[in-house]
């Protein structure tokens, strides 16, 4: 019974997740982000942090003013080593040690996201104005990071966007390791080109 309960928690969730989808599609500003009073906002400023892993990516400092990422797959490395060779990208950071956490629920759990990677990236605005991307470089799918990925995009994402605070931010997933500098390129021409339809 126990294992019913928490399919169900799960199908209840992704459903939801589509109610508000749908709602966003249809312009209606149903959500906004709850910021922690304390610490609304955060900061790469003090990164500090030990590792034993041994993947490790150095970056280039006209990219990211932290000197390594640590890689939690050889996955990741290669994504750094695309995201800092497009002229697009201003800067990026992984998110080891920086705080960034997304809450979201398994079944009645509550739980804390820590997705991979934030870019910054020039969509034809210029650098005063970067879209900021939320980036989750993943192999393998489960209903568990389909929920994750869901929160990002039809909560967390339009949450933050509608207070109007914090800049425009994006989320996307990267699951094929062999594609991910044709992605991400094709990615950065379909902002580009939503910014100029926009206009």
């Amino acid at each position: 019974m126990l294992t019913y309960a928490d399919i169900a928690d799960k199908v209840a969730a992704l459903i939801y997740t589509a109610i508000a989808r749908h709602a966003g599609e249809r312009g209606t500003p149903l959500i906004k982000a709850v910021l922690d009073p304390f610490n609304p906002a955060g900061s790469t400023d003090h990164v500090s942090f030990i590792t034993s892993k041994t993947t490790l990516w150095h970056t280039r400092p006209d990219r990211c003013h932290i000197n390594y990422v640590v890689c939690d797959s050889d996955w990741q490395a290669e994504f750094c080593r695309v995201v800092e060779g497009h002229p697009a990208t201003i800067c990026y950071v992984k998110n080891q040690a920086v705080g960034f956490e997304v809450p979201w629920r398994d079944g009645a759990t509550p739980r804390r996201y820590l997705p991979d990677f934030i870019v910054r990236i020039d969509d034809g605005r210029g650098p005063d104005d970067p879209l900021n991307l939320v980036v989750e470089v993943k192999g393998e799918k489960d209903a568990t990071t389909q929920i994750k990925a869901e929160t990002m995009r039809t909560l967390w994402m339009p949450g933050v966007n509608n207070l109007k605070t914090f800049g425009r931010w994006e989320f996307i997933e990267f699951d094929d390791v062999f594609a991910i500098e044709e992605n991400y390129a094709a990615l950065i021409t379909r902002f580009v080109n939503e910014r100029e339809a926009a206009e």
